[in-house]
This record gives C-alpha cells, structure tokens and sequence, in this order.
C-alpha cells in the first residue's frame, strides 16, 4: 500500500483510490453526494456526534478529480448553482430597526438563541448578509449561530464554525504538531461571524456579549456534537477594527495570518492579513493535546507580583490536592464513558432501595433523581414527570414526594454511609451555611417576610440551614433543617401550620441551635473526621453557638467588621466594697486602659506582616488575595474574654477585606489557617451547583415532610454526580453529565 496525498487531514492510499473508482463504477448513475456518502460508510468515516463525514468525502472526490486520478459523473443542475442563488432572502419575520441606546445595565440580560437548524435560521442569514461587512457565506463543517435578544429585541449576531487549517501563529502558540493538529483541530472552532447590529448603541456591549456566549457556547456545541472545545480562534481586520471587544473579553493575541484564504483546494494571495486571537477554554487543553506545555509560554493573562509582594510575600497555591477539594470542571465524556452512566446510576440508586415500601416507589425516586440531574429547564415536579414519565403519572410523583409513606430516616442516613466512603478523610472540615428560598406565595412551610441572603433583603422567602463537609476528596451537603420563624408558632399560624403538616412537638429553634444539632449529630457518628467547623457571620457572631460546638472542634467563624477585640489583654477590677449595699461581684475596665477596638481597624494597621496568597488561575490571571494573623483578646459584653486568633483576608479585586475568629490552638501553623480559610468556600459551591444543576430551588413542595425529601433527593443527587467524576477520571462537572444521564432514559424526550 503506497499512501499518494493527504485531504482533509486523511492519508489517501492507492487502495482508498481503488476503493472510489469501483464506487464511482458501481453508482455512476447518481449524483456525486450519494457516491461521498457511500464512501464515508464504506471508510466508517464519522465525526464525533455519530454523523458520516459526507461533506469531507465530497472534497476528497473533488481533489482526486483536480489530480486527474479519478473521473466523477457530471453535476447536476441542482449542483451547479451559482453562488448569487445562495443569498439568503428577506424573511417574512419583520425586524425593529428603532435605535436602541443606553447603559449596558438597563437591557441586561440577554438571551442567546441558538437558530442553527431552527426556523430563525433564515433570519440570521438574512441579517448577517445585509450588515456584516464580509456578507454571509455557508459556515463550514460543524457550526452554530446564535441571535441575542434584549427585551425581544434583535441587537447581535454571533456565528462559530471550524477552524482553519492552516495558521501558523495559532499552531506556534499551542505547540502541536502536525499529528496531533490532525487529531484534535475539531477541538477548536473560529468565531466566523460577530456583530452588534447598527441600530443598538450601548457601550462596553461588544465584550459582555462574548463573554456571555463563551460560558453557553461548549454545553451547546457538545449537545450538539457529543464533543468539547477546548480553544476559540477569530480573526480582526485591524483596516476596520481595533480588536477591542475581543481584548476586553480576555482574548490572547497570538500573532498575525499570512494573508491567504483557501480557494477550492488551493489556497490564494490577498494580502489582507488579519490578527489572530485564541481563547483557551481548557486550562490543560496543552495537556490534553501532548504537547510539551513545559517548553512554552503560559496562554494565559498573568498576574504580576509587586516588588514589595516578591520580597516580602509568601506565595502559596492552594489549588493543591493536599489543601483543597478537588474542583471538578464539566465532563469531558468518550462515546463509551456515555453507555456507562445509566447502569451506573441503577447500581448506584440499589444502595438507596431499603427505604423504599415496594418496587413502584422505587423506580419514582429514581426518576425523581433523574429529572433533577436532566437538563431540564425548570426541574419542577411537573416538568419531570412529563419528560421522563408518561402525563398520567405527574399526580404519582407528586403523591411520592409530598405525603407518600416511605422511610425518609434511612434515605437520609444511607446517604450519610456513602457519603462518607467517598469524601470522608482525616482533613477533613464541617461547614455549616444557610440558603434562602424566594417564594411568591404564603402557603409553603416556613414562608414569611425575613431577610433573604440571595436577594440582599427582606423579602418573602423560606430559609434552610444545611451542614457540608469538605476535605481533599472532594465536597458534598451532609444535613439540613427547615428554619421556622418564630412568628409560625403563634396561634395566628395554626390552620398554615396543620396544613403543612409540621410535626407534633416542633419547638422554636434558631438558626445557631439548628445548626449545632446537625454538628453534632455528623460528628458523634464517626463517620466524618474533622478538627474543624467554618461559618460565616450568621452563626460566628454568636458566642453560643460557639461556645457549644463540641471539645474537640475549632472554629473558623467569619465575624463583622465591627466586632470588637483588643490586641493586648486589658487590667480588669473588682471595685472595693464601701461598706454599704450589695457585695461588688462584676469586673469592671482599669481607668486609663485602651478600650476595644473594630477588627476593620486593625486590617488597617500597616505594621500588619500580609502574605500574598495565590488562590487560583483565572481567566484574567492568578486570583490573588493578602493574608495575616495576630492574635487577639475577644470582647464579651464589653469585658476582655478568650485570646483567640483574627485572620484576616483582603481581596485585592474587590477592595473587601473578611474578618475571622478561631479558637485553635496559638502553636497552629500559619499553612493550617490558610488551609481551613479556603475550604470555607466549597459550602457555597454545593449551594451553586445544587440551584444550577441540580434544581435545589426549583421545587413547589408545600409541606414540611416534601421539603425535607426534595433536599435529600438533591443530596442524593450531588453524591452520585461526584462519584460519577472519580470513576471517569477526566475532568468533570454536573452540567454535562445530567444531560447524558438524561437522554439514557428510555421515557425522555429531551434532545441536545
């Protein structure tokens, strides 16, 4: 076998061209896209969404004809249009031309509607035609567009496609070779088409809109063609533009084209060069390739350390496996890693059958799971049931959940056993945090006008208080509590509280107390080692709640800026008895000793010996932030108390400074408290990711028992997504694997 060219990135054989002459001669009758798709069969040639690669076996035909190695049959009239009849035309679809102008905050947000393939596809085309500067041309092989839309009116166009071959720049900058440009060049798409369309005048909007298309563009392509990009590419005319959007959007300036553009199969001279702009949107996607990421330069903004920063700084990556949770990014599925997932979810939902009365509740809970795991828009009870049940079975679901007599305890508690077989580990910490629950209605357990944490106000809503558990296997919800106001347990309440079906017995609790039983009843299991337990403010300025975490606990309590401490311990007295009226028995302040002061006062002391701390790389560079301790005497009721640790941490990013009080021991080391300060945030990744993914808030449960099993349903949930993420071992996130979980089911009708 003699390999004679390269199309198309496939080695052409003398065998492959003996192949296309017997196909030519066996179907010289038909048109030539009948002979590429029967050559992409006979090759098994597909792309990676399970499609034949008809289009590229059209260009292979077309080359070996230029080469005179073979002879096609003639085209077709139909074939042979010229490129005037493929102009798109005005669509029926009328568009509001009126000037739009204003503050990019009066028209957000905006929707991005995917048309490719849809019935606003004719409208793309037609406007991109008329307002592009370059026109609109058939984007090529695998390719999406996207309108965005503010309040229903029509302001950008944004079209992606498949790179370009050849663009040395961009191949200089990754570090690939040919082999490797020839594996996974579909890995990259060219941002063809983009523009604000002239009536919209809105300023800084160029950026957001692209910044706002590349966080939906990956879950997209890959529901489209069962693979993810790792890279963006795009191309400014710098005659015409400054390439400003893309700059303020975080692009990389790599270089320049050569000023060539791909004429049939060869390539012609224009002149024009263009600058190339890459975004990565793999941080390891070098990795992943095989390149040797070592010998070549970050493709990444990088932060730079200050002088001072550089001589008096301490540097620490706490994105090490050692310190942190692992931070799983979305799925990066195989076609084979796919078949896997639904049997693993029924192996996986097997461990939970016990607290289950017969086999129908069995299989509810497992398509209750499913349904908060798809991608379903709104994961409601209705929603599910109608996308992965028949319709007649949405009053079987609601009875399930809401008042169905099944053993919530052992759901509960077998979730805590596997729980901790997949997280548990000696550094491991509690976090204790609370969620608000917006509600428009009065009819939900615990309702009532109350401040509301995701709306940063009083606010009708429900509040919960949930207990996490993170150490360097990852992070996951433990426990939860419904907080009922006290306002619940007055008579004014009764009927609400006999329709929720609240328990006999339930007595007002704070938040604080809610939140020490849930500590106390994970830590005197054993399942779950741990020397520490974090919070923020609502629970850390509260000495009770602080003072009642068991013996063996630290805290790392987030407290206000205006807690008050003193630096150095002051003299207290007894004042003398005179003799006269009761024996004097509380101390008092010396005259003349320094009184307490605002911990925010002391994080403005320059003496301060702050580290800089390396948290992550973002997008922008290294997120950095500025530690320091000292240690501290706690003010009780305006009385020196405990000395205590003040860590404190200062964002240079948000100008905002945090303020926190621990209880640990004065020989700890410094790294420990760093450590212990970071892993207070995965609480807050749980809650993202369960309102995000897994459809936390998406419920309509009224009662008390539905609340309390739809979070131990998302618990559930969040448990199998990260056992999911280890077994693969790739990297990995819920927003992908919810949506493949999904589409195994054989009763939904989603698409990608």
């Amino acid at each position: 076998m003699k390999t004679l060219l390269s199309i198309r990135g496939r080695l052409i054989a003398d065998t492959d061209i003996e192949q296309v002459r017997s196909l030519i001669d066996k179907y010289g009758n038909r048109s030539r896209a009948y002979i590429s798709v029967k050559l992409a069969e006979t090759w098994k040639w597909y792309q990676a969404n399970g499609r034949l690669k008809d289009r590229a076996c059209r260009d292979i035909l077309s080359a070996l004809q230029s080469k005179g190695l073979i002879r096609l049959p003639p085209l077709s009239p139909k074939g042979n249009r010229s490129k005037i009849g493929r102009i798109p035309f005005e669509p029926a679809v009328k568009v509001d031309t009126s000037l739009i102008e204003g503050n990019l905050r009066d028209f957000k947000p905006f929707t991005f509607k995917k048309v490719s393939q849809s019935h606003l596809e004719p409208l793309w085309n037609y406007l991109v035609n008329r307002y592009h500067y370059l026109g609109y041309t058939v984007l090529v092989g695998a390719h999406l567009k996207y309108l965005v839309l503010s309040r229903d009116r029509i302001v950008a166009a944004l079209g992606w496609s498949s790179p370009v071959w050849k663009l040395a720049d961009r191949d200089k900058a990754i570090g690939w070779s040919e082999a490797q440009k020839r594996k996974h060049l579909h890995r990259v798409a060219n941002n063809t088409r983009f523009m604000i369309f002239p009536w919209v005048q809105i300023r800084c909007l160029a950026s957001h809109i692209l910044s706002q298309n590349i966080r939906i563009l990956n879950i997209d392509w890959f529901r489209r063609y069962n693979y993810r990009l790792w890279l963006l590419e795009t191309f400014v005319d710098t005659e015409r533009f400054k390439g400003s959007s893309y700059k303020a959007a975080n692009w990389i300036h790599v270089g320049q084209s050569k000023g060539f553009r791909k004429q049939g199969n060869s390539f012609e001279f224009h002149g024009r060069t263009k600058e190339v702009f890459l975004y990565p949107l793999h941080k390891k996607f070098r990795k992943k390739i095989g390149c040797d990421a070592d010998l070549l330069p970050p493709l990444n903004h990088k932060y730079v350390l200050t002088s001072n920063e550089q001589r008096g700084g301490e540097k620490m990556i706490l994105r090490h496996p050692g310190w942190n949770p692992e931070v799983l990014p979305p799925l990066d599925l195989s076609g084979e890693d796919i078949d896997k997932i639904a049997d693993q979810f029924e192996q996986f939902h097997k461990l939970f059958e016990d607290a289950f009365y017969r086999v129908e509740q069995t299989g509810l809970s497992q398509c209750y799971i499913q349904g908060l795991m798809s991608p379903l828009k709104r994961k409601s009870m209705e929603p599910i049931a109608l996308n992965l049940m028949d319709t007649h079975r949405v009053r079987s679901l609601q009875h399930f959940v809401s008042s169905g007599k099944w053993y919530l305890d052992i759901l509960a508690q077998r979730h805590k056993e596997e729980t901790a077989k997949t997280v548990a580990d000696p550094q491991g910490i509690f976090n204790v945090d609370g969620s608000d629950f917006p509600k428009k209605g009065k009819d939900s357990v615990g309702v009532s006008r109350q401040y509301c944490g995701r709306l940063g106000k009083i606010e009708n809503c429900q509040a919960g208080v949930f207990l996490g558990y993170s150490s360097p296997k990852g992070y996951v919800l433990l426990d939860r509590r419904l907080f009922l106001p006290e306002e619940w347990f007055t008579e004014k309440y009764e009927q609400r509280w006999q329709k929720c079906k609240i328990p006999d017995g339930t007595v007002f609790k704070t938040k604080p107390q809610l939140a020490a039983e849930m500590i106390k009843d994970a830590h005197a299991s054993g399942r779950f080692p741990a020397k520490w337990i974090t919070c923020d403010t609502a629970f850390g300025n509260n000495p009770d709640f602080l003072d009642n975490l068991p013996d063996d606990l630290f805290y790392f309590a987030e407290v206000p800026s205006n807690t008050h401490v003193w630096r150095n311990r002051p003299q207290t007295w007894v004042p003398p008895y005179c003799g006269k009226g009761r024996k004097p028995f509380k101390n008092h302040l010396k005259k003349g000793e320094p009184k307490s002061v605002h911990v925010s006062k002391i994080g403005k002391d320059s003496s301060l010996d702050w580290k800089t701390v390396i948290l992550d790389e973002g997008a922008k560079g290294p997120i950095i932030a500025k530690i320091a301790r000292l240690r501290v005497i706690e003010s009780r009721d305006a009385l020196p108390g405990e000395e205590r640790w003040l860590f404190l941490r200062y964002s240079p990013e948000s100008k905002e400074t945090k303020y926190f009080l621990s209880d640990a021991p004065e020989d700890i080391s410094f790294e420990e408290m760093s450590r212990v300060c970071i892993l207070r945030w995965p609480i807050e990744q749980c809650f993202k990711e369960g309102k995000s993914d897994v459809g936390m808030d998406h419920y309509e449960h009224r009662s008390w028992k539905a609340w309390h099993r739809h979070m131990t349903f998302v618990f559930v949930a969040q448990l199998f997504l990260l056992r999911l993420r280890h077994t693969l071992k790739k990297s990995a996130g819920p927003n992908t694997a919810t949506g493949l979980l999904a589409s195994q089911s054989s009763t939904s009708n989603q698409t990608f």
